[in-house]
């Protein structure tokens, strides 16, 4: 079978590398092309575009990148059209994915997604779309399966894969890279994208100086080493407080007492490794007045959402100062047996590991029915 698959995000990325391994387990003949980083290209197959090509976040950041974003949705189709793939794989992204749904299946293509769009926490007319363009939903939140279903949608609750990342780590008995500490004091996870580290990053290193922390930084490959040396620079952080380590997320988590994270996927990532922390998010004021009139949820946190509760602290847009998350450090300290609890409730509701290959069975099954 011919698989195309788009992801366009870091996130996207390592759900779809392994979803590959899994669709290569089951079909020996797999042929694939895609859209996505440096895990889905180890995974093999043929690249398109890598994701850095894609990284435009909030809708101002989209609004004068749209030239570029429609000459990519124009490769795409054209691309997809060259190819002729028995099967579309849309892995999140949705502004990019969702048009190319409604493409692929105008034009007759088999359309799953896969990391569906958080359609309940914002345009939820989108669901009406998802139902119209896709021929199957593979849900990985525990309450997606019953939101979707209810539209009217073809969907199937396939469980969260990143309990298979953190199994597939733990099972390499991957060694700690020796310049890490035996122990973290903080973890600052900024996120993955300029735009969030520019904003985010400051106030993480104010509190960490004014606290006179220990901290290491997650970095990303995709974003240049310099753009971290010159904020760390401009913190006035003593040098032997922060350290700079790239691609080690879960060998720098699983040494960390707390955390400050950006909002994204890491919240929920930094929830399985049992580390407390601070959601942080600060978006271009125009992106964020949008995004407050449109998102109906009480929550911006992952971990929250899915607990339906508050459990994590969430400091967002202008509540985001060196003030605010040097208290809620404090806070957190004394909180922290409370949000470990908090935690093996949200395990639990995750569902068990496997996620890639019920998702991959689940696309097998579409593609030959019986």
């Amino acid at each position: 079978m011919k698989y195309y698959i788009i992801a366009g995000e870091v996130s996207g990325d390592k759900h779809g590398s392994n979803l590959m391994h899994s669709l290569k387990n089951i079909d020996s003949e797999a042929d694939i092309r895609f859209w996505g980083g440096e895990n889905m290209s180890e995974a093999g197959g043929t690249m398109v575009k890598h994701i850095e090509d894609l990284a435009f976040m909030g809708f101002y950041e989209v609004l004068i990148n749209l030239r570029t974003i429609l000459k990519l949705m124009s490769f795409c189709k054209k691309d997809i059209l060259t190819y002729n793939p028995d099967v579309i794989i849309l892995i999140d992204y949705p502004g990019f994915n969702l048009r190319i749904a409604e493409w692929a299946k105008n034009n007759g293509f088999k359309v799953v997604y896969y990391i569906v769009p958080q359609v309940w926490a914002w345009h939820k007319s989108r669901v009406h779309k998802l139902r119209k363009y896709t021929d199957l939903l593979l849900a990985i939140l525990p309450f997606e399966e019953k939101f979707y279903a209810d539209h009217g949608c073809k969907v199937t609750f396939v469980g969260h894969p990143l309990l298979d990342e953190i199994k597939n780590y733990e099972s390499k008995q991957i060694k700690e890279p020796s310049d890490l500490p035996d122990n973290i004091k903080i973890a600052l996870l900024p996120g993955s994208r300029k735009q969030e580290i520019k904003q985010m990053l400051p106030v993480f290193l104010s509190t960490i100086k004014k606290h006179n922390l220990q901290a290491v930084i997650a970095g990303s490959s995709n974003i240049p080493e310099s753009m971290y040396l010159d904020i760390i620079r401009e913190s006035g952080i003593p040098e032997n407080n922060v350290q700079l380590v790239f691609n080690k997320m879960y060998s720098i988590l699983r040494k960390s007492e707390f955390a400050f994270v950006t909002s994204g996927t890491a919240t929920l990532e930094t929830a399985l490794w049992n580390v407390p922390q601070i959601v942080a998010y600060k978006a271009n004021p125009l992106s964020y007045y949008i995004a407050k009139k449109i998102i109906t949820l009480p929550f911006i946190s992952l971990v929250n959402i899915i607990l339906n509760r508050k459990l994590v602290e969430e400091l967002i847009q202008d509540n985001l100062t060196s003030e605010t998350l040097s208290q809620s450090y404090t806070d957190m300290q004394l909180q922290r047996e409370k949000i470990l609890e908090g935690y093996a409730t949200l395990k639990k509701l995750l569902g068990t590991q496997g996620a890639s290959d019920r998702a991959a069975a689940e696309i097998k099954k579409l593609l030959i029915p019986g």
